[in-house]
């Protein structure tokens, strides 16, 4: 009997190969299929960055916010995810101005429907529309930041409409959807000025009309440190971010054919390594104490930095953009809180600072053969490109900040003078959790400790 279901099996593996591959795919498909099982799952560690974003935001926050982080992270997610397949990816990825708009005007065109055949980047559209929700997803969480402790619920859900659907889109759009900054050669492979930049912009808008959260700063303009209810949670957060770059980064590939992921994978992980380094030794020499949180402020920042340029540079260029990023966002993080500027998750030194450098580091180490592998730019200054490529960056990083910022300050404006920004004195001293959501993230021990943490 046994013999018989042997015989029986191994006839079935014989006949399998056959029986599958009747119609024997052509190598296309094939490596069609592969890319987009590797651009899928490059996706999926990028919608995973939320949970990095979750742990990041509470931790850094006061227990009496951390259940409100974690809701609306979700809630703002979904919303992103209706908004940018109803009108965002086609702003993004659907051509020149004029093309975008004769599309949008045909009945029911506003919604992104991929037919099962279409390909977009090589790649089956709905796959790269996965791909591209997550990174505007995480381009709106880094814009949280600014809104951290003291906006109310009703800011979120309008800012997410707007944010996802125009200003994000547009700056997509500028850089990698064929826009005239792509024809211009700007180089952002993987979005140190589309995402990172823009959400770091907005997050700048929302802390300007915000003002700082009670007890931040005396009369004299000295600043008080408001610490975060758990820095383990921080710590985990920069670990499963980290972890998601490599999504970030290493998918933008879109292709594993040549295994040139593995490179871009490989100049992420430097940029991280060195920012943390940096970061750490630039605190203790300063402070005479190795700051924990200054080093995951780098990290974060050696991996906003190497993004632009992780397809572009050697390794070594690498190194050396993640120590520019760790020892600029300490002291970026000190110019901000001189100025009186309340961050409490250091969006603006994390993702913006670090955002430009990165981006304008592009134009220095950038090589002439990587920049012709995968970019229509040129070397950098330092690779004997001279100082075109340079200026390119600098421009694309002047005018998306400013769109960014204006459009994104506009709409938090008209959202101050018609159902106001901020939540009352009393809310944000009782904490958002009770105020916006009428129950705490930890009842048990908020009942025992008070509303002060």
């Amino acid at each position: 009997m046994i013999k018989k279901s042997l015989v029986s099996l191994g006839a079935l593996l014989v006949l399998f190969p056959t029986m599958a591959f009747a119609e024997d795919p052509s190598a296309a498909t094939l490596n069609m299929g592969l890319n987009a099982m590797w651009v899928m799952v490059a996706a999926v560690l990028v919608l995973l960055m939320q949970g990095g974003f979750i742990l990041l935001e509470a931790g850094s926050t006061r227990m009496k916010n951390a259940g409100h982080v974690a809701g609306k992270t979700i809630f703002t997610l979904g919303l992103a995810s209706i908004v940018y397949w109803a009108v965002g990816y086609g702003i993004s990825f659907g051509g020149d101005a004029s093309e975008s708009l004769n599309k949008f005007m045909g009945v029911g065109s506003f919604f992104f429907n991929p037919d099962v055949a279409s390909v977009d980047n090589g790649l089956p559209t709905s796959v790269f529309f996965i791909f591209q929700l997550a990174f505007a997803a995480v381009s709106l969480s880094i814009a949280w930041g600014g809104f951290a402790e003291r906006a109310k619920l009703s800011a979120y859900l309008i800012f997410t409409l707007f944010f996802v659907s125009v200003i994000y889109p547009v700056i997509a759009h500028w850089i990698w959807g064929g826009g005239w900054l792509a024809k211009d050669g700007a180089q952002d492979f993987a979005g140190s000025t589309v995402v990172h930049l823009t959400g770091a912009i907005g997050a700048l808008a929302a802390t300007i009309l915000l003002k700082p959260r009670i007890g931040k700063f005396n009369k004299d303009g000295s600043a008080n440190e408001i610490l975060g209810h758990n820095q383990v949670f921080t710590a985990l957060a920069v670990l499963i971010l980290w972890v998601g770059w490599f999504g970030f980064n290493a998918g933008s590939t879109v292709a594993i054919g040549d295994g040139f992921f593995g490179f871009v994978a490989f100049n992420t992980q430097l940029g991280a390594a060195a920012g943390a380094v940096a970061a750490l030794l630039i605190s203790w020499l300063v402070n005479g104490k190795a700051d924990i949180t200054a080093m995951l402020n780098g990290a974060l920042a050696g991996l906003v930095a190497i993004t632009a340029s992780c397809a572009f540079v050697d390794p070594w260029a690498a190194v050396v953009i993640g120590l520019v990023a760790g020892v600029l966002v300490f002291f970026s993080a000190k110019f901000f809180e001189k100025i009186k500027v309340d961050d409490p998750i250091y969006a603006l030194s994390v993702h913006g600072a670090a955002g430009v450098w990165g981006t304008l580091a592009n134009g220095l180490f950038a090589t002439e053969a990587l920049a012709g592998k995968v970019g229509i730019g040129q070397a950098g200054l330092f690779e004997g490109g001279g100082g075109h490529q340079l200026w390119i960056q600098f421009q694309s990083v002047v005018v998306c900040g400013a769109f960014a910022f204006v459009a994104s300050f506009i709409v938090l404006w008209v959202v101050k003078q018609v159902i106001g920004f901020r939540v009352t004195e009393e809310q944000e001293i009782i904490g958002l959790d009770l105020s916006e959501h009428g129950n705490y993230g930890y009842p048990e021990q908020m009942k025992k400790a008070g509303t002060s943490v």
